[in-house]
């Protein structure tokens, strides 16, 4: 059984319903610990002096925030105790917005909120019925292990959502940081048209369940074959990248091999010199 991780108040207008906290995803990600090859001896991380090449006790370390050129402002942890935002034991809605409109880019970590007890049902019921009626979120704030929070407080399935969001600042921008964005139109009309129609070929209902983990699968597929001396069969390589003369040709056959219910239609063979063989 989950534990909650933070309790209080969920509070919109003047309804206050007494609620708890609980993380709704988890990591399952294969962990490995790292060993010296050829022996059995495990690797350990210690603290170190890198002037000295001591280890350091924690309660001798402090923080230093980086000024360059190798200048730091010294920070003890107290000091960030007194800054600290504290436990705040609300989550006060500030304002419902429509939640198509937050860009998914914002959305950081998602938690269930559950009623801290039965009779809090009734009310808790009403938030998820009017907020799913609306398709719109609550965005609050709230602080939670010394970090303050910003949040979407949505409706779920049979549950309140809550979906901890980035802040502006932590978003980088695209132009700033990718240097080989292509300008927009430089995709030909014909072009735009085809991949539509694939797109809309392949339209489908958004199944979860339908999609895993396969790269844990094969580590722990690994993991076991090594584990039995069983060969070990490598994984096949990704395809080829489209040739930007083919583009066109690659879209209509895709579209055309979704008309016919199948893959697409296998790349005709070319020359080495890039000509069609006849």
């Amino acid at each position: 059984m989950a534990r909650a991780i933070w309790s209080g108040a969920l509070n919109f207008g003047l309804v206050t319903v007494p609620v708890e906290l609980y993380s709704a995803t988890q990591d399952h990600t294969v962990h490995f610990r790292q060993f010296q090859r050829g022996t059995a001896d495990r690797i350990r991380y210690k603290r170190v002096n890198e002037r000295t090449g001591e280890e350091v006790p924690y309660d001798e370390i402090v923080k230093g925030y980086d000024l360059g050129g190798d200048e730091y402002v010294i920070v003890e942890p107290e000091e960030l105790d007194e800054v600290a935002p504290g436990r705040s034991r609300t989550i006060d809605i500030d304002a419902f917005v429509d939640l198509d409109e937050i860009d998914p880019v914002y959305f950081s970590k998602t938690y269930w909120l559950a009623p801290a007890r039965e009779e809090f049902g009734r009310a808790y019921s009403l938030l998820i019925d009017a907020m799913g009626r609306t398709n719109r979120a609550g965005l609050a704030r709230f602080v939670m292990r010394g970090k303050e929070h910003i949040a979407a407080v949505r409706s779920g399935d049979g549950v309140l959502v809550l979906n901890t969001l980035l802040f502006p600042e932590d978003i980088r921008d695209p132009a700033k940081e990718i240097t080989k964005l292509p300008q927009a139109g430089q995709a030909r009309g014909k072009e735009v048209d085809m991949a539509v129609s694939l797109i809309e070929s392949m339209a489908d209902e958004w199944r979860p369940e339908e999609y895993h983990d396969t790269y844990t699968q094969r580590v722990m597929q690994l993991i076991e074959d090594k584990r039995a001396g069983r060969t070990i069969t490598p994984a096949e390589s990704p395809p080829e990248a489209t040739k930007v003369v083919d583009l066109f040709d690659a879209l209509s056959r895709s579209v055309e091999g979704r008309r016919r219910g199948g893959e697409p239609a296998e790349e005709p063979a070319r020359e080495a010199d890039g000509g069609r063989k006849p």
